[in-house]
């Protein structure tokens, strides 16, 4: 009884509620964009540090776990790995730069990062070959800048950096391509210490070195180690140096924090406006027939099949809303500009669209609570 009364009831007043299933498509779309957004930004943050295969990253102590402000000994990288429990550690040197074009075309900004071949910190080549020597003038670039710049194994870039006072222009042969590698919002290319101490912006260009200093060291842990008590062991291996998990090392990151809570704040009241509009919505909708609730309650009707067919239509109308939204949002990011840091994720999706689904019920709770109060006598006028 309760389906029948629910969903005829919606039937014969479909264009109010395909009207305000409209509205909660509108609020998914929101809601996925806004999940999409946080994803896509936090992404170019954290990329290259979230893919490394590496358990733990050395920073210099005191620095607040910021690759910016660290500086390590290239040395460190040789005690470190002899500290029991490590497997392997890898420096790993940052630094920005700018891939030019011949024919005008608008540079290209990168993260310029040196890494040890063969070493934690080193990405795998997806085409092509890894970096394999600390002397060859070659880059294992980030798909994306395989991409922007319409590049290919073999191929040669030229880098922009300034050194001393002047911008100086240098060449590199592309020897792999590597999967997305973004680092503070950059595509990224990578190189051997040694070259990128040769390339990197400096105010000496004479200065360089084959054992230059690093910004920090990755530690792939030893399989068998509990890397609770690794970071310890480190700190007592090493003068000066502090360790922490990879996610702690990114969401460290200047800005990283406030930039996901900005946008998980706006996410909580784009739920609360949802809830407060089916709510008010449904309380309308149910103050407009109370004189037939009246009705079925005085022909015998239970409050339980009432209350049923309320929180079908909730949920009816809030499905469809959100499959809509869901539908539009997809359509939507297939046309945005590659630029933009959108990512839908299936975690991300799955958890929007259930706490979509769950607002609709909760929003419409006062609703039924009104129909639930509703006397027979009273709603006829009796």
């Amino acid at each position: 009884m309760s389906v029948y009364l629910g969903i005829k009831e919606v039937w014969r007043n479909k264009g109010r509620f395909f009207l305000f299933s409209l509205v909660i498509a509108l609020i998914a779309i929101l809601v996925l964009f806004t999940a999409g957004l946080g994803e896509g930004l936090a992404s170019a943050n954290k990329e290259y540090l979230e893919k490394l295969d590496a358990e733990l990253l050395v920073f210099q102590e005191g620095t607040g776990y910021s690759t910016v402000e660290s500086r390590l000994d290239y040395r460190d990288a040789r005690r470190i790995s002899r500290v029991e429990g490590v497997a392997d550690a890898g420096p790993i040197a940052f630094s920005n730069a700018k891939i030019v074009f011949e024919n005008n075309l608008e540079p290209i900004d990168v993260s310029f990062i040196g890494v040890e071949p063969g070493k934690p910190g080193a990405p795998t080549a997806t085409v092509g070959e890894g970096l394999r020597s600390n002397r060859a003038k070659v880059a294992l670039v980030d798909q994306r800048v395989a991409q922007a710049a319409n590049v290919n194994v073999g191929d040669f870039i030229t880098i922009q950096v300034t050194q001393g006072t002047e911008e100086e222009l240098y060449d590199l042969r592309v020897a792999g391509i590597t999967d997305g590698q973004q680092y503070f919002f950059r595509p990224s290319i990578f190189v051997s210490l040694p070259v990128w101490d040769m390339y990197r912006p400096k105010a000496d260009p004479s200065v360089s070195s084959s054992q230059p200093a690093v910004n920090v060291v990755a530690v792939r842990a030893n399989g068998a180690t509990t890397l609770g008590g690794l970071p310890a062991a480190i700190s007592s291996a090493v003068k000066d140096v502090e360790s922490t998990d990879i996610k702690t090392a990114y969401e460290s990151a200047p800005g990283f924090a406030e930039q996901q809570s900005t946008l998980n704040t706006i996410k909580a009241f784009t739920f609360l406006i949802g809830a407060l509009v089916i709510g008010g919505f449904f309380q309308i909708q149910t103050l407009q027939k109370i004189p037939q609730i009246g009705m079925l309650k005085a022909i015998g009707t239970p409050n339980p099949v009432v209350a049923t067919a309320s929180i079908l239509q909730i949920v009816l109308v809030t499905v469809f809303g959100v499959v809509l939204g869901g539908a539009v949002t997809v359509g939507l990011s297939l046309g945005l500009p590659s630029g933009v840091p959108i990512i839908f994720t299936g975690t991300s999706i799955l958890i929007a669209a259930v706490s979509l689904l769950l607002i609709g019920p909760i929003g419409g709770l006062v609703s039924i609570r009104l129909a639930l109060k509703v006397e027979p006598l009273s709603a006829l006028g009796m």
